[in-house]
């Protein structure tokens, strides 16, 4: 239960393997160091790969989703004008073939289990393993590597990938993300308003504070 102390929040609708995501989190973060009021993240998890998945979970990299090369060479170019534009450096500029699930998967039970500040540092360690250094976050290895580096317990993580009742759940939060109109990702919404994209902090303040 919330009270007069608890910290504003922003809802983010996201998926660690689309780089917008990781370059619109450098850009809220911009717009957070520039607040004199904190601004906490209600992260709500999204399936970039849905159109993909076969009913097991598995992805079929076979399943024609109607990108070409041109629209991921476009995505590229939007990634490397992104990076100059928010001064942020990637090793990668596209992911097709990591599958996120197993993040989403840690990342919400390390969000039931530890505190805020917590979970944010874990949260940017899984998307820096990513874009940063080239780690495969589907990787339960990798990700118990990166809880053991947050100071959360590597086995809770385990556990996590494992667990079929968290993995229902969040494929139930991903549905709820579509039946609220999250098309894409990354969405930051602020009482009943949104913004789509890896948009630039001004923007992010005109969505919180209206101006």
């Amino acid at each position: 239960m919330s009270d007069a102390t608890d910290p504003e929040r922003i809802t983010v609708f996201s998926d660690y393997v689309c780089p917008f995501c990781y370059l619109g989190r450098h850009s809220l973060a911009q717009y957070q160091d520039g607040r004199d009021a904190e601004l906490a993240i209600d992260w709500h998890p999204y399936d970039l790969r849905a159109g993909k998945r076969n009913p097991d979970g598995s992805i079929d990299h076979d399943v024609d989703d109607g990108k070409d090369e041109d629209y991921y060479e476009q995505a590229r170019e939007n990634v490397r004008r992104l990076q100059d534009e928010y001064d942020v450096e990637m090793d990668l500029e596209l992911s097709r073939d990591i599958d996120s699930l197993n993040a989403q998967l840690a990342s919400v039970r390390v969000r039931e289990e530890y505190d805020y500040e917590q979970w944010l540092e874990f949260d940017w360690a899984i998307f820096e393993a990513l874009w940063t250094e080239g780690r495969d976050i589907g990787d339960p290895d990798v990700l118990a590597d990166l809880a053991d580096e947050t100071g959360i317990d590597p086995e809770l993580v385990r556990d996590a990938v494992a667990d079929d009742d968290l993995r229902e759940r969040v494929r139930e939060l991903f549905d709820e993300a579509r039946e609220q109109g999250i098309t894409g990702v990354p969405t930051f919404a602020y009482d009943g308003y949104a913004a789509r994209g890896a948009v630039p902090p001004e923007q992010l303040r005109r969505l919180v504070e209206g101006v």
